[in-house]
């Protein structure tokens, strides 16, 4: 048997998606028919598993259990995870398949993206800049070393702004 701490979530995460896909999507108005379940750039980072997953419903960060600690939550519940780029908020679900994971939303519902092929690069994309601390910008006044980072807007990230920066007005 495998460990799923150990062994790659992205298979199972995908299986379990496309299942939700067939049974509690089906039919829902708001999915993107140009989409389909992948789950994008999974890799260990301290001690768990980030990634993105591309559905015809949304583009999310996923956060699963590696082999580190995981701070376990009840459904609902959220946490804020420091990366390179920033701060950002993730919001804790359970699957009985999957199990528990975390998710941070980047497009909900995910209708803007002309096919899948852009929905992954825009994926791919999020992930490459949330592991670049070139994308972390010091929040003004913060002077106290140690204090929290200020959180990201995901829009703002997606849209290439960061601490209140605007880097082009892309919308």
């Amino acid at each position: 048997m495998t460990d799923t701490r150990t062994a790659n979530p992205a298979p199972r995460l995908e299986a379990a998606y496309a299942r939700i896909w067939r049974t509690r999507m089906a039919g829902l108005p708001f999915l993107n028919a140009n989409l389909r379940v992948e789950a994008v750039g999974f890799r260990p980072w301290e001690g768990q598993w980030l990634g993105a997953l591309v559905t015809p419903w949304f583009v999310n960060l996923v956060l699963l259990p590696g082999e580190g600690a995981w701070p376990s939550l009840a459904v609902g519940a959220e946490r804020f995870v420091k990366l390179p780029a920033g701060t950002f908020r993730f919001i804790a679900g359970r699957d009985d398949e999957l199990g528990e994971h975390h998710a941070c939303s980047l497009f909900s519902p995910a209708l803007e993206f002309a096919d899948h092929e852009a929905a992954r690069a825009v994926a791919q994309a999020s992930l490459d800049a949330l592991f670049d601390a070139a994308n972390a910008q010091a929040p003004e006044g913060r002077g106290k070393e140690g204090a929290e980072p200020a959180a990201v807007s995901k829009r703002d990230f997606i849209r290439g702004r960061f601490a209140g920066t605007s880097h082009g007005d892309r919308g």
